[in-house]
């Protein structure tokens, strides 16, 4: 019997090396999930079907799982709203690098255009939100179409996708399909004349800066020493930071919105600044070219200047310019200004990020201390993602990174609801790592059926709830704009009990004391586990810099609180975070 196009999607795809794809079944994706049957599974050698609740969760694990690997990852929908589901985790995927393929199912190819059910058009929606898209029309096509979209989602590092309607799937395939080649990574070499000039400008400066990024991931130990050779303080984005931050005796911390320590001021106190591997997008938290020198290295040509004028771009890899710039540079043996930085940040990280750490005995539990307490007890290779929102200010303050740790969240796209399935997707990985959802209370609830997938297929994830009813840091937007929280609080839920009727060991805890416990025995479980732990909702985060127009906000919302009969929250929430206050 001849090889359907299907099927032959299905062989391209083991041949490239994938075993799994996550999706829901769907008639127009039948053809599709049947060829998948036929493999016998990951098993026996093909591919095995795993059945999530949502697909926007399927687009999520698929990332999750090309981020941590850097291999291909495949996710799949049904025509209509099925592949539409995809969409915000491809987003993700796009925008954080991962190299994702997306089966979109299209509805029966005569009716394209007609206003058919269910129909949408999958090969112009999903342009946006991936490095290719195409639609399969034949059988002479198919097999190029998805060799094309396996290398460029590769290659480029982003999402592939390929539209198919079930019709054309179950036609049969009428050309051989050609193999997926793949090379090693090359080294990009910068300049000569750039990098002289970049040299020049170190040797002129006084004091200098490190800022950086995720591009810094496979150059930690070079960015170190360079940063030693200059007596440079190194600040970090939360990309950056599980590449950067480990074993290293120059950290100052994170700047922005989530920052800690003293990198704020590092990076504006520097004579000049260097980036390195960073698009960091909040040009509000970097210093003004007219007072700060600027430089900036990246592999990526387009990101140099993109954010803030800089006088000294370099356009290559971290490595290989750093090696060259450290023939060139002469060595800054005066350290009083990294001494001042680093005595600046521990003052900080005492007076500011460490004032709830020690709080065992507060109820309700604050969340910096719960997030302490998960932090003791990771495994030295633990995987753990966070929720967008506060979960992302917990784990960037206080989950220690480490040479065999990695941390992943929705770091650019920003969406809610990612730790869980990523999480999910993580676990599917790395089945014999310890794999940590920092879940909050809104993100886990948006895409709450994805506990079933966890005990459907007994995935041993740790989830971590951070349970305090309101969506904390939308809140605490409001505040500082000046505007009165509104519609972020909502009803207190048992999300233990609904893992528990589900399947999962769960306990909820609202006594500091019994929390080491409790995720102590949530770690060792051999399955699913879930900790919902019930923290303050009035628990700020502060970033390290506060503007005066900040200030006023708050102070102008809380008087707005006040006035509407709110004295009683105001003065609730100034107690719960009178020690953070006073460390600003």
């Amino acid at each position: 019997m001849a090889q359907t196009i299907a099927e032959q999607l299905v062989a391209q795809l083991v041949d490239a090396g994938v075993r799994h794809i996550y999706g829901i079944v769907g008639d127009s994706l039948n053809p599709v999930v049947d060829a998948v049957r036929k493999t016998g599974g990951s098993a026996k050698g093909g591919i095995d079907w795993v059945h999530v609740r949502h697909e926007e969760a399927a687009a999520f694990m698929a990332a999750a799982e090309a981020q941590l690997t850097g291999e291909l990852a495949v996710c799949a929908g049904s025509c209509g709203p099925g592949n539409l589901h995809l969409i915000n985790g491809l987003y993700d995927a796009q925008r954080s690098g991962a190299p994702v393929l997306a089966i979109a199912s299209h509805i029966p190819s005569p009716e394209i255009g007609t206003g058919y059910f269910q129909e949408t058009h999958p090969d112009r929606l999903f342009v946006e939100c991936s490095v290719y898209c195409e639609l399969i029309q034949s059988p002479a096509q198919a097999p190029r179409v998805v060799n094309a979209a396996m290398r460029h989602a590769i290659a480029d590092r982003g999402v592939g996708v390929i539209v198919l309607s079930g019709d054309v799937a179950e036609l049969p395939s009428s050309a051989a399909f050609p193999a997926l080649v793949r090379t090693a990574a090359p080294v990009l070499v910068p300049d000569d004349g750039d990098v002289e000039r970049l040299a020049a400008a170190i040797d002129a400066a006084k004091t200098v800066a490190i800022f950086a990024g995720a591009g810094v991931e496979g150059a930690h130990d070079e960015v170190v020493a360079f940063a030693d050779l200059l007596g440079a303080p190194i600040g970090h984005t939360l990309r950056g930071k599980q590449w950067i931050q480990y074993d290293n005796p120059f950290d100052v911390g994170m700047t922005g919105l989530l920052g800690y320590g003293a990198a704020h001021a590092g990076i504006h106190d520097a004579d000049l600044l260097l980036l390195i591997g960073t698009d960091f997008p909040y040009e509000q938290f970097l210093p003004d070219p007219s007072k700060v020198v600027i430089a900036q290295i990246d592999r990526n040509a387009a990101n140099l200047g993109k954010r803030v004028s800089v006088a000294h771009p370099v356009h290559g890899d971290v490595r290989a310019t750093l090696a060259r710039l450290t023939e060139l540079v002469q060595p800054k043996p005066d350290r009083a200004f990294l001494d001042r930085m680093l005595k600046k940040h521990e003052k900080l990280l005492g007076s500011v990020v460490g004032q709830y750490t020690d709080v065992d005995t507060t109820v309700p539990i604050h969340p910096e201390f719960a997030i302490t307490v998960i932090d003791d007890l990771l495994a030295d290779d633990a995987i753990v993602t966070a929720d967008t929102g506060m979960g992302n200010v917990w784990q960037a303050r206080y989950v220690t990174p480490g040479p065999d740790r990695r941390i992943i969240g929705s770091l650019i796209h920003g969406s809610m609801a990612n730790a869980l399935p990523q999480a999910l997707g993580a676990q599917y990985a790395y089945p014999g790592r310890q794999v940590v959802s920092i879940s909050g209370d809104g993100g886990l609830s948006m895409l709450l059926g994805e506990l079933i997938t966890a005990v459907a297929y007994d995935l041993p994830v740790k989830v971590m709830v951070f349970n305090n009813s309101t969506l904390g840091l939308v809140k605490l937007e409001m505040l500082v704009d000046g505007f009165p929280d509104f519609g972020v609080d909502v009803p207190s839920v048992d999300y233990a009990g609904a893992a528990a009727a589900l399947g999962f060991h769960a306990v909820r805890v609202d006594d500091p004391k019994q929390l080491e416990d409790a995720v102590r025995a949530a770690f060792a479980h051999p399955g699913p586990a879930l900790v919902d732990i019930v923290t303050d909702p009035r628990a700020l985060s502060l970033p390290p810099a506060i503007t005066s127009g900040q200030v006023k906000g708050f102070a102008l919302a809380m008087s707005k609180v006040v006035l509407h009969g709110g004295a009683a929250e105001a003065v609730a929430m100034a107690r719960s975070n009178l020690r953070h206050l006073r460390g600003l």
